[in-house]
């Protein structure tokens, strides 16, 4: 950080609440105790978004980009199933390969920012991300492509952990869901802008061209970084739980692998028994080695906390269930109403629109009522728009069409960030620390598991198909699907009625919040 910018930032920095945000900042990424009680009320009145605007900014550019290449990907699904000659169920590798590459490296990220100083992995993280895409882009083979988003997963993993505790630390406690929520809006732009470039560039030039995209955006999230996000000597005394951070990802991968079989070849299939039961073997080893540690990789105490534990299920189902259906968009407008991949990506900006008005909403919703009322009516919308694409055929009218998505957007955008800022203020004091990487690794695997789920579900409905079928046979096949994602829905809407009518937070003060 220049001398010029520190000079701002102190002069903006006159209030009690701007001296302690910036003794945030130069501690790096981290929740601190702003002080006694009655300085609360105050410093909460002085606040000001122009306080915290430029680390929103940086951190904002850095999640836009990881996410906005989850985003592209949708609907290039089919034109990459062409361009590689092979089918729907090992390109769809390219996605889940993605997401949980992503969740591996996710627990590391605390270890390193304390290792290296959490401005130089963020920074470090867009340039591997931005490299990893340009191989992508140069990818022969299915197996290639898969390699790569492999690598651009490592790359972009800590990125999310570090943002969001960079802007949980800064907001006030009363703040935070409003707060929160801007940090979504740009999140939400990628949904809007990521499926129009991609169909975008490839009706007009070619698929490798959505990796090639990443470079510019890459520069100048790379560029934010490096003028707004402070740099603090690295601490070294931490830890790395070697052994947690090797069982974590292999865990995963197992069970994600077997459920992708079991929608391949069925639940008896040898491959897919041995898949789970190794997977939940590991699973049940890393638990019992991360209780057992000083300095674990995931403090998993935290589950003791009823009240988290109830939040976080709400937020797993409802993930599955809305990232499981996402992905089925673009594929049923392209390969059932034969749109073109421009069109695809058009039909989803309702979509996108209504959730930057539901995260807008949700935020001042969640400040001011709770989480539950925010979580019934957005997991509320999310269900029926699932019922009412269970109903999709080849004949559905696009206006039938776009009002389905657009309320499956409106769910998403009132809930995903009020549940998580929910289940962050319900952690226990002492253990909330680690509660960002824990939420931020599980969406990932959720997210996963949702697109695992529905896709190998869809594979197996439509080779069940005649060689010759219809249209009408096709629209079918994704109808039935919708219903998969509908009970995990159905599921999270249920529990949420369980939620507190007003979720009361864990300190009176700021969290106290170190990356360790």
């Amino acid at each position: 950080m220049t001398n010029d910018v520190r000079d701002d930032i102190n002069e903006m920095c006159l209030s009690e609440l701007n001296k302690h945000a910036l003794k945030f900042m130069q501690r790096e990424v981290g929740i601190i105790n702003i002080g006694p009680a009655n300085h609360t009320a105050s410093a909460q009145a002085e606040f000001s978004l122009k306080q915290i605007l430029p680390v929103l900014l940086a951190v904002a550019s850095g999640m836009f980009l990881v996410i906005l290449d989850s985003t592209i990907m949708n609907v290039a699904i089919p034109k990459l199933v062409s361009a590689f000659q092979t089918n729907l169920s090992t390109i769809q590798w390219v996605i889940t390969s993605y997401t949980l590459s992503l969740s591996a490296v996710i627990p590391l990220a605390g270890w390193f920012s304390d290792r290296f100083s959490s401005k130089r992995m963020f920074m470090t993280s867009i340039v591997l991300f931005v490299i990893a895409s340009m191989l992508c882009a140069l990818a022969q083979t299915p197996e290639q492509l898969i390699l790569f988003r492999i690598l651009q997963g490592l790359g972009g993993g800590m990125i999310a952990p570090i943002g969001i505790a960079t802007v949980f630390s800064v907001s006030p406690p009363d703040k935070r869901g409003s707060v929160m929520g801007i940090l979504g809006i740009p999140m939400l732009l990628a949904p809007i802008l990521g499926p129009v470039l991609s169909g975008w560039l490839i009706e007009f030039m070619n698929w490798h061209w959505i990796f090639v995209l990443n470079v510019p955006v890459g520069f100048v999230a790379l560029l934010l970084a490096w003028r707004y996000l402070p740099l603090a000597k690295p601490r070294h005394n931490s830890k790395l739980d070697v052994i947690g951070a090797l069982l974590a990802p292999i865990s995963a991968v197992a069970l994600v692998f077997g459920v992708h079989q079991a929608g391949e070849k069925g639940w008896s299939d040898v491959w897919t028994l041995g898949s789970i039961l190794f997977g939940t073997l590991v699973l049940a080893v890393f638990i019992r080695h991360e209780l057992r540690q000083k300095y674990p990789l995931l403090e998993l105490r935290v589950f003791r906390s009823p009240a988290f534990v109830h939040g976080i299920i709400v937020a797993w189902l409802n993930q599955i269930a809305l990232f499981g259906s996402i992905l089925l968009f673009p594929l049923y407008l392209q390969q059932v109403k034969g749109f073109s991949p421009l069109e695809a990506g058009l039909y989803v900006i309702p979509q996108a629109v209504l959730s930057t008005i539901g995260i807008n909403l949700g935020g001042k919703m969640f400040d001011r009522y709770g989480v539950r009322p925010v979580a019934i009516i957005g997991i509320l919308s999310l269900s029926g728009s699932l019922l009412a694409l269970t109903q999709v055929t080849a004949h559905s009218s696009p206006f039938y069409i776009m009002c389905s998505f657009a309320f499956a957007g409106l769910g998403q955008g009132l809930t995903m960030m009020q549940i998580n800022t929910h289940v962050l203020k319900s952690a226990p004091k002492e253990l909330v620390s680690r509660v960002t990487p824990i939420t931020t690794s599980a969406q990932q695997i959720m997210s996963s598991f949702g697109v695992t789920i529905t896709m190998a579900y869809l594979a197996g409905r439509i080779r069940e198909l005649p060689i010759d079928h219809s249209l009408d046979q096709l629209g079918h096949a994704f109808g039935s699907t919708f219903w998969i994602t509908l009970g995990f829905a159905i599921a999270a809407l249920l529990l949420s009625l369980f939620f507190a009518k007003r979720t009361e937070s864990n300190t009176s003060t700021y969290f106290q919040i170190q990356s360790k």
